[in-house]
């Protein structure tokens, strides 16, 4: 037998696959990952195909098979080179992203696997008997013995080390038992009933079609509510489902009310787990133990088999789709999947991506409502302050009202959200003597002043560099930082709000192993009067107690050069003034604003996702952007600026020559970030509907720069920004 094995290698020039020989005493499965010998060197890779024979002379041996009992599908195996050909990476790069760290195709694994260890009889019932009769004064021994003959469960490790002399007496065995880092032992079992509007929308979902479902339920409708009633009924058809949530903050809310649900039928995926833990829940699922998956991006490739439905709730978010390779979007991963298994995929938001809602609209997908609220507890009321006069009374970070309806808030013993999405202490530092700025020496940006380490800080490449206050140019002391972020929000609510209780969620705060899980925790204890956030507390997150919600710089996303930014900035205020009053207690949003004229802000003042669909969709099909036309985005990306220069005049002429007349292109130009890491990065947009000639000649640059050292392009099918 032979194995046809892809290497561990990601470079396009070796992607392709190499035949090994089975030895005859080697149990190997299609999928599995294996130890091979490659160019004199021990290497990984894994069997893609195995044959009966083979053409090729003095075939080598494969030398190992790791992990046996795991291996990929082949389901997954089909999709690996599906997200191969959408993405244009590597096939080894297509199920490196499948795979968790701990078995990584490149990486040798350890053993992650954890056991409790359990004393059992290793003699029949008389023999022990006897033994008891006769050894009475050992009473140490005779009281473990009388215990399992009670059928008590005993762990090794609670036992004196007697135990070892019955071991050796052979009266006793010692048995393992898999013991998982996440087990959940409880299951308290909610009980729930759907209101006739959640009735109605799960009544209208087809579980034996593969039809896309776009749920379009204003914030607090239940939504969750109906995902588990889908999922009973899916494990009631001896089916799986897989749920995808956009943020590692908000599997701890949904992971809780599904293991309410659910209990130990359910396995979590997510970036913040350890590699021991993503190991479990990998194995778990890889077993067949569970019968639910949810988490983050990735999850979408869990090993799960006989799936039954797949939910991706907020799924307007832009963390569905991954920035590095592969680029992929995990809503295209779940149309395929869904479509493998003939079974349907539901996409769920209060406030749906554009192209969704149009999808909905020509019936391509089909639209579910939800536009009231749970027991019809009211939308909170919306109120524009103007930034503007606000400054005129030195009111710079928070307006009278917002101050005002804080501490009202307070003595209500009620909680406040406040928003804004930029962390670190300021924007920027600068000279205020001759304008010098500092700038991260790696990448064409500013660098973010983080007052708690005192240190400047790049987002994009984690430079950092210890803040000096008299400036390096022309030595005065005159650096002083400006902006705001959330650091500084903290900071002074703190002096505003001496005896209230607040915290700081961001990428800053939650690095730490399990800190979203205990920073939520302490919210729904009320332990916490102010939550201060970025983006990750605006969506999904329940808590009962807010009744305030503050936005600090609302139109700062409207600022960003980016065809997404109003549709961007409607979802951030609409889903974060969502956070407040669930719990059907009068409440408020106070959004601060520069431009309190925008129409944009009327449309979130009324709740008026419809309203501004309709004049989003205008201005998108002036411009030729999503959903009337595809994008498609090509990086020239070099260490040298003339290099990424002249490669990408070159490639821009031979697409100009080579592409649909219909077709749009633009560029090439530089980069929204030039310089990133060291790397000069010119782009071009292609805007297309059906350009047949497109993918060729897109293929044929990839190809053409396959070996080319000191350049390299990034291609991006459908970005989220450009």
């Amino acid at each position: 037998m032979y194995a046809e094995v892809l290497i561990q290698y990601g470079v396009k020039v070796l992607d392709k696959l190499f035949t090994y020989k089975i030895p005859n005493n080697m149990n190997c499965l299609i999928g599995n990952k294996v130890k091979i010998n490659f160019a004199n060197k021990e290497i990984y890779g894994i069997v893609v195909n195995i044959k009966n024979t083979s053409d090729l002379d003095n075939v080598l041996e494969i030398l190992e098979v790791i992990n046996p009992k795991i291996h990929l599908n082949k389901e997954l195996l089909d999709l690996g080179y599906y997200l191969s050909e959408i993405t244009f990476c590597t096939l080894i790069k297509s199920y490196q992203t499948m795979l968790p760290t701990s078995l990584k195709v490149k990486k040798i694994s350890s053993n992650f696997e954890l056991y409790n260890e359990y004393l059992v009889l290793n003699k029949n019932k008389t023999d022990i008997e006897k033994y008891i009769n006769d050894n009475k004064r050992s009473k140490a021994k005779i009281d473990i013995l009388n215990r399992l003959l009670n059928k008590e469960i005993i762990n090794k490790k609670d036992v004196s080390i007697v135990y070892k002399k019955l071991l050796e007496e052979g009266l006793i065995k010692i048995e393992k038992v898999r013991k998982f880092r996440l087990d959940n032992t409880k299951k308290n079992t909610v009980k729930y009933t759907l209101t006739k509007h959640q009735q109605v929308v799960v009544n209208n979902v087809d579980l034996n079609s593969k039809y896309t479902y776009l749920l379009h339920g204003i914030t607090g409708s239940g939504k969750t509510i109906i995902y588990i009633d889908l999922i009973k009924k899916v494990i009631e058809n001896n089916k799986t489902a897989i749920m995808l949530v956009p943020e590692i903050s908000l599997t701890t809310q949904m992971v809780n009310r599904l293991y309410n649900s659910f209990g130990n039928d359910i396995a979590i995926l997510h970036s913040g787990l350890s590699a021991g833990e993503k190991y479990d829940e990998y194995s778990k699922i890889n077993d067949n133990l569970v019968k639910v998956v949810v988490g983050t991006r990735s999850a979408i490739f869990a090993p799960l088999e006989n799936i039954g439905l797949i939910i991706i709730d907020e799924e307007h978010s832009s963390t569905y789709k991954q920035e590095s390779t592969p680029r992929y979007n995990a809503i295209d991963i779940a149309k395929w999947r869904a479509n493998y298994n003939n079974c349907p995929l539901i996409l769920g938001s209060a406030t749906p991506s554009l192209e969704s809602f149009a999808r909905a609209n020509k019936g391509v997908y089909k639209l579910l409502t939800l536009n009231k609220r749970v027991d019809n507890f009211s939308l909170p009321e919306i109120i524009l302050v103007d930034m503007a006069k606000e400054m005129k009374k030195r009111n710079m970070l928070f307006s009278d009202e917002l101050k005002s309806s804080i501490e009202s808030t307070l003595n209500k013993n009620e909680q406040t959200i406040i928003l804004l999405n930029r962390r670190g202490f300021s924007t920027f530092v600068s000279c205020q003597n001759c304008g010098f700025t500092y700038k991260c020496p790696h990448c064409e940006i500013t660098l973010t002043y983080h007052k708690s380490s005192n240190n400047l800080r790049c987002h994009y490449c984690g430079y950092t560099k210890f803040i000096n206050k008299i400036c390096p140019n022309c030595k005065e002391d005159a650096i002083r930082s400006f902006g705001s972020g959330t650091e500084k929000i903290e900071n002074e609510l703190k002096k505003l709000f001496k005896t209230a209780r607040i915290l700081r969620m961001d990428a800053d705060t939650t690095t730490k192993k399990g800190s979203h899980e205990s920073f939520i925790k302490m919210i729904e204890n009320k332990e916490i009067d102010i939550i201060v956030g970025t983006q990750m507390i605006s969506k999904g997150l329940d808590f009962p107690s807010v009744s305030l919600v503050g936005i600090i710089n609302a139109d700062e996303t409207l600022n960003i050069p980016d065809f997404r930014s109003n549709e961007k900035t409607f979802s951030l205020l609409n889903q974060v003034s969502g956070r407040a009053g669930r719990s059907g207690i009068k409440s408020s949003v106070i959004v601060q604003t520069f431009n309190p004229d925008n129409i944009l802000f009327e449309y979130i003042k009324n709740n008026d996702y419809v309203g501004f669909y309709n004049y989003e969709m205008n201005l998108r099909k002036k411009l030729k952007y999503p959903p009337y036309y595809y994008l498609l985005s090509i990086r020239i990306c070099s260490k040298n600026y003339e290099v990424s220069k002249n490669n990408a005049n070159k490639i821009a002429t031979y697409l100009k020559n080579n592409i649909d007349p219909t077709s749009i292109l633009l560029g090439p130009s530089t980069a929204s970030i030039f310089k990133l890491n060291d790397i000069y990065r010119h782009q071009i947009i292609i805007k297309y509907k059906f350009d047949d000639k497109l993918f060729e000649a897109i293929k044929f640059i990839d190809n053409m720069y396959t070996t080319i050292k000191d350049v390299y392009i990034e291609i991006d099918n459908n970005p989220v920004s450009v």
